[in-house]
């Protein structure tokens, strides 16, 4: 008997290994093939568009995901959290996933009206004539449009762990997106011409995703019930969002503010070679931090499973910081020569990533269990950070926006760490 159960244990952890395999197989080909065709898009962007134009592009995509993040307000924490637990429901997830959508639409009114006058403000500062500014605001609709769903209907099959339709999915936006810049920018090298590019091909994406997810949900009214907890966690996460939005992109808007158009190209240029770094998360948030989200309340099994993540993430950072430190002008060579004097600046940037990669995976797996930090404590430390950052560095120039931006994203995983690790000391022990 022992014998025979022993097997069946065996062949269960054979099983699960297999499945594991499986998935990061997938998925791994899969975000790689995603971000090796995002990086071909983003470099042809750089090398095509004259560097005012690509200082403009710069804004403008600072500007959309700002837009993208105050729109959400925690809206996809609160159904990652509300769809874990009626996973298995397809009535229940369709209400949950109805509830979100309904709550994502009111939100993204306030956050256009809020992102408009200050993308038309900086785009101004950098002198772009009017005609130009509303061609690039006109241009933002379009992939605006497609965020406020692609995020939410994302988690449906992310918590079945649908993998392959939703990388199929990816993989086809990417190569769309892909063909339309190749074949537009050599004759067009303009700034709106290359945000339509992108937005096109997501707008197609977004309905193959509703395809997608409602095999896996009913159609559905929203709920009172889950919009009430969807906004505790709103409540919660808001003010964190606009923490992210001032912190997770403060090296653009100090540069936006102060630096000249030449420094903005060059801190985006930079910023597109992170596409590994992208890799990793997009792994983490579609094969990790559902699986996180699902499991009991078992402080054991949560408190290590949350530290082998963050080793993992750490480990891989730093080979990648270790790899840029020695190949900095191989690397810059990918962008062209107007960035080929950026090696300092180029490990400078990897280390943010680096610290950044660790703060976003870890916020991602607290908050997937419904547990949100008081934005006070973060919003605080923000402040005491610029604060003595532009005491201390030189914000007018990309090295002391980078100094900054390490010391920022250092206090922000550090909190994050520390948060988690008591939230989870506070689960029971089931």
């Amino acid at each position: 008997m022992r014998t025979g159960a022993a097997n069946i244990i065996k062949t269960s952890q054979d099983s699960r290994f297999r499945e594991w395999l499986k998935l990061l197989t997938i998925t791994g080909f899969a975000q790689g093939l995603v971000q090796a065709v995002g990086l071909v898009s983003g470099i042809l962007i750089i090398r095509l568009l004259p560097t005012e134009e690509y200082a403009l592009y710069t804004l403008a995509n600072t500007m959309l995901g700002t837009m993208t993040v105050l729109a959400d307000g925690g809206i996809s924490t609160g159904v990652m959290s509300q769809g874990g637990k009626v996973w298995n429901d397809r009535k229940k997830l369709g209400a949950v996933l109805a509830t979100g959508l309904e709550l994502r639409r009111k939100f993204a009114i306030a956050s256009f009206a809020i992102a408009l006058p200050i993308l038309v403000y900086l785009l101004r500062h950098h002198h772009a004539s009017w005609l130009t500014t509303i061609l690039i605001v006109v241009s933002l609709i379009p992939a605006f449009f497609a965020a406020l769903s692609d995020s939410l209907l994302e988690i449906v099959p992310k918590l079945h762990q649908e993998i392959v339709p939703l990388q199929r999915n990816q993989v086809e936006v990417g190569i769309g997106r892909l063909f339309l810049s190749a074949l537009l920018l050599f004759i067009f090298p303009w700034t709106f011409v290359a945000i339509l590019a992108a937005g096109i091909p997501r707008i197609y994406g977004n309905i193959k995703l509703r395809k997608i997810a409602r095999k896996f949900h009913e159609d559905s009214d929203s709920n009172s019930k889950v919009r009430q907890e969807i906004l505790t966690v709103v409540k919660k996460s808001l003010p964190m969002c606009i923490y992210y939005v001032l912190s997770g992109q403060i090296s653009l808007w100090v540069i936006s503010f102060f630096g000249e158009v030449n420094t903005i190209a060059e801190l985006g240029a930079l910023s597109r070679l992170a596409a590994v770094f992208t890799l990793v998360s997009v792994m983490a948030n579609t094969l990790i931090v559902p699986r996180f989200s699902r499991m009991e309340d078992n402080k054991n099994k949560l408190l290590k499973l949350f530290l082998a993540i963050l080793l993992a993430v750490g480990l891989l950072s730093a080979f990648l910081l270790l790899i840029t430190s020695l190949f900095p002008q191989e690397i810059l060579w990918i962008l062209g020569d107007e960035y080929k004097n950026l090696g300092f600046e180029l490990v400078l940037n990897v280390l943010v990533s680096c610290i950044g990669l660790l703060a976003v995976i870890g916020s991602g797996l607290i908050q997937s269990r419904g547990w949100v930090l008081n934005s006070t404590y973060m919003v605080a430390m923000n402040i005491v950070t610029l604060a003595f950052g532009a005491i201390v560095f030189d914000l007018s120039t990309l090295t002391g926006v980078l100094y900054y931006n390490i010391l920022a994203v250092s206090g922000h995983f550090i909190m994050v760490f520390l948060y988690g690790l008591y939230s989870i000391l506070k689960s029971k022990q089931v």
